[in-house]
Protein backbone atom coordinates (compact mmCIF):
# COMPACT_ATOMS: atom_id res chain seq x y z
CA UNK A 1 0.00 0.00 0.00
CA UNK A 2 1.21 3.52 -1.31
CA UNK A 3 1.43 6.27 2.23
CA UNK A 4 1.46 9.49 1.40
CA UNK A 5 0.88 12.87 3.89
CA UNK A 6 -1.28 15.98 3.21
CA UNK A 7 -1.04 19.12 3.05
CA UNK A 8 2.45 19.40 3.53
CA UNK A 9 2.56 22.82 2.34
CA UNK A 10 0.45 24.28 4.58
CA UNK A 11 0.74 26.05 8.14
CA UNK A 12 4.70 26.09 7.96
CA UNK A 13 6.64 28.61 9.48
CA UNK A 14 9.73 28.74 7.40
CA UNK A 15 11.33 27.05 4.39
CA UNK A 16 13.91 24.92 6.15
CA UNK A 17 10.37 23.64 7.90
CA UNK A 18 8.72 22.63 4.45
CA UNK A 19 12.11 20.97 3.83
CA UNK A 20 12.20 18.80 6.62
CA UNK A 21 8.86 17.80 5.82
CA UNK A 22 9.26 16.40 2.49
CA UNK A 23 12.87 15.04 3.58
CA UNK A 24 11.74 13.30 6.49
CA UNK A 25 8.73 11.44 4.25
CA UNK A 26 11.07 10.45 2.06
CA UNK A 27 13.83 9.53 4.85
CA UNK A 28 10.95 7.34 6.79
CA UNK A 29 9.81 5.35 3.41
CA UNK A 30 6.29 7.11 2.68
CA UNK A 31 5.98 6.89 -1.24
CA UNK A 32 4.17 10.41 -1.89
CA UNK A 33 3.69 14.14 -0.46
CA UNK A 34 0.67 16.46 -1.59
CA UNK A 35 -0.51 19.92 -1.16
CA UNK A 36 -3.50 21.92 -0.58
CA UNK A 37 -3.98 24.98 -2.71
CA UNK A 38 -5.93 28.95 -2.07
CA UNK A 39 -4.39 31.40 -3.33
CA UNK A 40 -6.45 33.55 -0.66
CA UNK A 41 -8.59 33.16 1.88
CA UNK A 42 -11.53 35.57 2.46
CA UNK A 43 -12.25 37.05 6.17
CA UNK A 44 -15.67 36.19 5.58
CA UNK A 45 -17.28 34.11 3.06
CA UNK A 46 -20.50 32.93 2.14
CA UNK A 47 -19.62 29.91 -0.05
CA UNK A 48 -19.93 26.25 1.80
CA UNK A 49 -17.55 24.01 2.15
CA UNK A 50 -18.25 20.73 1.46
CA UNK A 51 -16.20 18.49 3.39
CA UNK A 52 -16.88 19.65 6.58
CA UNK A 53 -20.42 20.33 8.47
CA UNK A 54 -19.51 23.37 9.54
CA UNK A 55 -19.43 24.48 6.42
CA UNK A 56 -16.29 26.28 6.85
CA UNK A 57 -12.73 25.27 5.76
CA UNK A 58 -9.65 24.81 8.57
CA UNK A 59 -7.73 27.54 7.48
CA UNK A 60 -7.37 31.10 8.68
CA UNK A 61 -6.80 34.16 6.69
CA UNK A 62 -3.14 34.58 8.49
CA UNK A 63 -2.61 30.80 7.60
CA UNK A 64 0.96 30.11 5.68
CA UNK A 65 -0.28 28.40 2.82
CA UNK A 66 2.41 27.90 0.19
CA UNK A 67 2.01 27.57 -3.47
CA UNK A 68 1.48 24.26 -4.56
CA UNK A 69 4.19 24.21 -7.40
CA UNK A 70 6.55 26.65 -5.57
CA UNK A 71 6.14 24.06 -2.52
CA UNK A 72 7.04 20.80 -4.66
CA UNK A 73 9.94 22.45 -6.30
CA UNK A 74 11.09 23.23 -3.26
CA UNK A 75 10.38 19.37 -2.30
CA UNK A 76 11.74 17.68 -5.66
CA UNK A 77 15.04 20.27 -5.19
CA UNK A 78 15.50 18.89 -1.64
CA UNK A 79 14.67 14.98 -2.04
CA UNK A 80 15.09 12.16 -4.95
CA UNK A 81 12.73 10.02 -4.83
CA UNK A 82 9.50 10.59 -3.26
CA UNK A 83 6.67 11.21 -5.12
CA UNK A 84 4.99 14.73 -5.32
CA UNK A 85 1.09 15.88 -5.82
CA UNK A 86 -1.09 18.43 -5.94
CA UNK A 87 -3.97 17.27 -3.65
CA UNK A 88 -5.95 19.23 -5.03
CA UNK A 89 -5.43 22.52 -6.85
CA UNK A 90 -8.12 24.35 -8.43
CA UNK A 91 -7.66 24.22 -12.31
CA UNK A 92 -10.38 26.70 -13.38
CA UNK A 93 -9.50 29.46 -11.40
CA UNK A 94 -5.99 29.34 -13.04
CA UNK A 95 -4.58 30.17 -16.51
CA UNK A 96 -3.79 26.61 -18.02
CA UNK A 97 -0.87 27.71 -20.21
CA UNK A 98 0.93 28.94 -16.95
CA UNK A 99 0.01 25.71 -15.10
CA UNK A 100 0.80 23.30 -18.16
CA UNK A 101 3.96 25.23 -18.19
CA UNK A 102 4.92 24.75 -14.39
CA UNK A 103 3.93 21.01 -14.31
CA UNK A 104 5.93 20.28 -17.03
CA UNK A 105 9.20 22.25 -15.86
CA UNK A 106 8.27 20.51 -12.60
CA UNK A 107 8.07 16.86 -13.81
CA UNK A 108 11.23 17.44 -15.81
CA UNK A 109 13.17 18.80 -13.25
CA UNK A 110 12.34 16.32 -10.61
CA UNK A 111 12.98 13.49 -13.11
CA UNK A 112 8.85 12.39 -13.44
CA UNK A 113 7.91 12.98 -10.31
CA UNK A 114 4.65 15.26 -10.62
CA UNK A 115 1.26 13.94 -9.58
CA UNK A 116 -1.35 16.47 -11.07
CA UNK A 117 -4.46 16.69 -8.54
CA UNK A 118 -7.22 19.51 -9.89
CA UNK A 119 -10.45 20.11 -8.70
CA UNK A 120 -13.44 22.33 -9.97
CA UNK A 121 -13.42 24.46 -6.85
CA UNK A 122 -16.12 25.48 -4.30
CA UNK A 123 -14.94 28.85 -2.87
CA UNK A 124 -16.77 31.62 -4.84
CA UNK A 125 -15.14 34.61 -3.28
CA UNK A 126 -11.62 33.31 -4.47
CA UNK A 127 -12.69 33.36 -7.92
CA UNK A 128 -14.03 36.70 -7.97
CA UNK A 129 -10.81 37.92 -6.24
CA UNK A 130 -9.14 36.11 -9.51
CA UNK A 131 -11.37 37.98 -11.95
CA UNK A 132 -12.19 34.39 -12.99
CA UNK A 133 -15.84 33.20 -13.62
CA UNK A 134 -17.50 31.13 -10.82
CA UNK A 135 -20.24 29.83 -13.13
CA UNK A 136 -19.53 27.23 -15.62
CA UNK A 137 -16.09 26.37 -13.46
CA UNK A 138 -16.57 22.23 -14.21
CA UNK A 139 -17.07 22.80 -18.15
CA UNK A 140 -13.74 24.89 -17.91
CA UNK A 141 -11.84 22.52 -15.88
CA UNK A 142 -12.61 20.24 -18.56
CA UNK A 143 -11.48 22.02 -21.15
CA UNK A 144 -8.69 23.15 -19.58
CA UNK A 145 -7.41 19.34 -18.98
CA UNK A 146 -7.73 18.83 -22.53
CA UNK A 147 -5.84 21.70 -23.84
CA UNK A 148 -3.49 21.11 -21.59
CA UNK A 149 -2.65 17.26 -22.61
CA UNK A 150 -1.83 18.83 -26.18
CA UNK A 151 1.05 21.14 -24.68
CA UNK A 152 2.46 18.63 -22.90
CA UNK A 153 2.37 16.30 -26.69
CA UNK A 154 5.10 18.14 -27.89
CA UNK A 155 3.34 18.77 -31.61
CA UNK A 156 2.14 22.11 -32.73
CA UNK A 157 -0.89 23.02 -30.35
CA UNK A 158 -4.59 23.99 -31.72
CA UNK A 159 -6.95 24.64 -29.29
CA UNK A 160 -10.31 26.97 -30.06
CA UNK A 161 -13.00 26.60 -27.48
CA UNK A 162 -15.39 28.77 -25.55
CA UNK A 163 -12.70 29.46 -22.73
CA UNK A 164 -10.09 29.19 -24.76
CA UNK A 165 -7.97 29.86 -28.30
CA UNK A 166 -4.57 28.58 -28.69
CA UNK A 167 -2.87 28.50 -32.14
CA UNK A 168 0.20 27.92 -34.08
CA UNK A 169 2.81 27.22 -30.79
CA UNK A 170 4.47 24.47 -28.92
CA UNK A 171 6.10 24.59 -25.37
CA UNK A 172 8.81 22.81 -23.82
CA UNK A 173 10.24 21.06 -22.02
CA UNK A 174 7.90 18.07 -22.07
CA UNK A 175 7.08 16.24 -19.02
CA UNK A 176 9.28 13.60 -18.74
CA UNK A 177 5.95 11.15 -17.49
CA UNK A 178 4.71 10.35 -21.15
CA UNK A 179 2.37 11.19 -22.08
CA UNK A 180 1.87 13.53 -19.00
CA UNK A 181 1.48 13.21 -15.62
CA UNK A 182 -1.08 11.56 -13.88
CA UNK A 183 -4.40 13.36 -13.52
CA UNK A 184 -5.73 13.15 -10.65
CA UNK A 185 -9.56 14.03 -10.05
CA UNK A 186 -10.15 15.64 -6.39
CA UNK A 187 -13.93 15.81 -5.08
CA UNK A 188 -16.58 13.45 -3.96
CA UNK A 189 -20.12 15.30 -5.99
CA UNK A 190 -21.20 13.24 -8.76
CA UNK A 191 -19.55 15.52 -11.29
CA UNK A 192 -15.64 14.80 -9.54
CA UNK A 193 -16.69 11.20 -9.88
CA UNK A 194 -17.49 11.39 -13.79
CA UNK A 195 -14.48 13.28 -14.79
CA UNK A 196 -12.59 10.47 -13.23
CA UNK A 197 -14.31 8.61 -14.91
CA UNK A 198 -13.55 10.37 -18.35
CA UNK A 199 -10.71 11.68 -18.32
CA UNK A 200 -9.09 10.43 -14.82
CA UNK A 201 -5.87 8.71 -13.95
CA UNK A 202 -6.49 8.53 -10.48
CA UNK A 203 -9.01 10.38 -7.91
CA UNK A 204 -8.49 11.52 -4.72
CA UNK A 205 -11.71 10.87 -2.26
CA UNK A 206 -11.86 13.65 0.23
CA UNK A 207 -13.74 10.92 2.62
CA UNK A 208 -12.16 9.64 5.16
CA UNK A 209 -13.02 5.44 6.58
CA UNK A 210 -13.28 2.60 5.21
CA UNK A 211 -17.05 2.44 4.55
CA UNK A 212 -17.04 5.50 3.47
CA UNK A 213 -14.08 4.37 0.96
CA UNK A 214 -16.28 1.61 0.12
CA UNK A 215 -18.89 3.72 -0.40
CA UNK A 216 -17.60 5.98 -2.35
CA UNK A 217 -15.93 3.01 -4.62
CA UNK A 218 -19.83 1.64 -4.94
CA UNK A 219 -20.71 4.76 -6.32
CA UNK A 220 -17.43 4.82 -8.89
CA UNK A 221 -17.93 1.53 -10.42
CA UNK A 222 -22.02 2.11 -10.71
CA UNK A 223 -21.31 5.80 -12.44
CA UNK A 224 -18.77 4.12 -14.75
CA UNK A 225 -20.90 0.72 -15.60
CA UNK A 226 -23.85 3.24 -16.50
CA UNK A 227 -22.09 4.67 -18.88
CA UNK A 228 -20.19 1.62 -20.20
CA UNK A 229 -16.75 2.82 -18.61
CA UNK A 230 -14.35 0.34 -17.18
CA UNK A 231 -12.03 2.10 -14.18
CA UNK A 232 -10.08 -0.43 -13.46
CA UNK A 233 -6.70 1.55 -14.66
CA UNK A 234 -7.55 4.25 -11.79
CA UNK A 235 -6.00 4.64 -8.87
CA UNK A 236 -7.61 5.21 -5.87
CA UNK A 237 -6.77 7.54 -3.14
CA UNK A 238 -8.64 7.70 0.49
CA UNK A 239 -7.87 10.13 3.65
CA UNK A 240 -6.78 7.41 6.34
CA UNK A 241 -6.65 8.64 9.54
CA UNK A 242 -4.07 6.86 10.83
CA UNK A 243 -3.99 7.21 14.89
CA UNK A 244 -7.66 6.04 15.12
CA UNK A 245 -7.34 3.22 12.59
CA UNK A 246 -4.11 2.28 12.67
CA UNK A 247 -1.68 -0.06 10.82
CA UNK A 248 -4.09 -3.14 11.08
CA UNK A 249 -6.97 -1.05 8.76
CA UNK A 250 -4.83 -1.38 5.60
CA UNK A 251 -5.55 -5.17 4.41
CA UNK A 252 -9.32 -3.84 4.38
CA UNK A 253 -9.03 -0.71 2.32
CA UNK A 254 -6.71 -2.91 0.23
CA UNK A 255 -9.68 -5.29 -0.13
CA UNK A 256 -11.49 -2.13 -1.43
CA UNK A 257 -8.97 -1.82 -4.22
CA UNK A 258 -7.19 1.31 -2.51
CA UNK A 259 -3.95 2.10 -3.80
CA UNK A 260 -2.92 5.59 -1.78
CA UNK A 261 -3.85 6.18 1.76
CA UNK A 262 -3.39 9.73 2.38
CA UNK A 263 -2.45 10.61 5.76
CA UNK A 264 -3.81 14.45 6.98
CA UNK A 265 -0.62 15.93 8.80
CA UNK A 266 -2.83 17.70 11.68
CA UNK A 267 -4.10 14.20 13.22
CA UNK A 268 0.05 13.51 13.45
CA UNK A 269 0.35 16.18 15.91
CA UNK A 270 1.49 19.65 16.45
CA UNK A 271 5.00 18.65 14.96
CA UNK A 272 4.70 17.28 11.53
CA UNK A 273 8.13 16.19 11.63
CA UNK A 274 8.20 14.18 14.84
CA UNK A 275 4.43 13.24 13.41
CA UNK A 276 5.52 11.86 10.06
CA UNK A 277 8.42 9.89 12.30
CA UNK A 278 6.18 8.09 14.29
CA UNK A 279 4.27 7.38 11.27
CA UNK A 280 7.27 5.97 9.57
CA UNK A 281 8.16 3.94 12.58
CA UNK A 282 4.79 2.43 12.58
CA UNK A 283 4.40 1.32 9.10
CA UNK A 284 8.29 -0.20 9.84
CA UNK A 285 6.51 -2.48 12.50
CA UNK A 286 3.42 -3.53 10.37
Amino acid sequence: MKVGIVPFNVGVASAEELVARARTAEAVGLESIWTFEHVVVPLEYASRYPYNASGKMGAQPETALVDPLIALTAAAASTSRIRLGTGISILPQANPLVVAKQAASLDYLSGGRLMLGFGAGWLREEFEALGVPFARRGARMDDYVAAMKKVWSGEVVEHRSEFLAWSNFKSFPLPVQRPHPPIIIGGNSDAAIDRVIRYGDGWFMPVSGVEATANGIARLRERAAAVGRDVGHVEISTQWIFTREGVESIPRYEKLGVSRLIVPLPVLGADAVVGIERLGEALARA
